[in-house]
């Protein structure tokens, strides 16, 4: 007991440390030129994807700093014109977005009910929930598309969207589970006092405070869903095929359509990136809630 104030006082000396060394200017330059160093890709494509096909094929996209009149959108206009490559865009956004809302509404529900209410057997049903944490996708690919063939969901986009809140709803009630179970009983029990009923409580108070986790989550199963691969190749069809299938198609049909391969595969890396630039302090809260106290 004597000893814990100062193992807190020593841990706080040293997360003192770390910041000093990284707010200092040799830290910045380093992290600035890894940054860099990781968006190359994205800008190597990106420039690939504004040249012609006959100039990709001739040299490296870095050409484009010394013969800047390389650049052109035919490429683009190209996409545009390619309904295979829409469409997909489209059902990747309807798989997406209905996918990532639904895990983080059911996930926040579910993780404040086993943070806070009652219920018989609520601690084993999170240990089942934890249990499922550790099936692999690959298990369940057979059966799930047995099922999905008998009920006429296979090959449709709501049948994908089923699979990916199914299987992302573990883990978002685990992590909001944890992170509202750190919430302090003193602000629920004084809550409850003024009146407020479960459903008044949960968004009137334990949403807030739990921004940062749910925009984590948010941000994690966005990028998982539209990065998909596997699963969307094994549930959907052409019509319902998302980008990641469709430029697998291209690849396999057109193996040298690259002026078609280059901007689809930009944008779909770039809708990714987007998303979490504009949530990264959020998720950065998120992450690091509870790290410091």
């Amino acid at each position: 007991m004597v000893q814990r104030p100062a193992a807190a006082a020593g841990g706080a000396a040293v997360i003192a440390k770390l910041v000093e060394k990284v707010n200092s200017g040799a830290v910045r330059v380093v992290l600035v030129v890894v940054g860099v160093f990781w968006l190359v890709p994205t800008i190597g494509l990106l420039l690939s994807s504004l040249r012609t096909p006959e100039e990709m094929n001739a040299s490296g996209w870095w050409k484009v700093f010394a013969e800047p009149s390389q650049l052109t959108f035919g490429a683009y206009e190209k996409l545009l014109e390619n309904s295979d490559i829409t469409d997909s865009i489209l059902n990747t956004v309807l798989i997406t977005v209905p996918a990532t809302v639904l895990v983080v509404v059911i996930g926040a529900l579910a993780g404040y009910a086993f943070a806070w209410m009652e219920f018989p057997g609520r601690d084993w049903w999170f240990l089942g929930v934890v249990g499922l944490l550790v099936v692999p996708v690959q298990v369940a690919l057979i059966p799930i598309a047995e099922l999905f063939g008998k009920l006429g969901l296979f090959g449709s986009v709501f049948g994908v969207i089923l699979f990916h809140t199914g299987f992302g709803l573990p883990f978002a009630v685990f992590l909001l589970r944890n992170f509202f179970a750190e919430i302090p009983r003193e602000l629920l029990e004084a809550a409850r006092l003024d009146g407020a009923g479960e459903l008044r409580l949960f968004a009137r108070v334990v949403l807030p405070l739990g921004g940062p986790a749910i925009a984590s989550l948010g941000i994690f199963q966005f990028l998982w869903v539209w990065n998909d691969m596997l699963i969307a190749l094994v549930f959907t069809d052409a019509d319902s095929q998302p980008i990641t299938v469709a430029l697998q198609t291209q690849v396999r049909q057109f193996g040298n359509n690259i002026d078609i391969l280059a901007p689809g595969a930009f944008i779909s890396m770039v809708i990714p990136l987007a998303v979490f630039f504009a949530f990264q302090r959020q998720f950065v809260s998120g992450v690091m809630a509870g790290a410091v106290k």
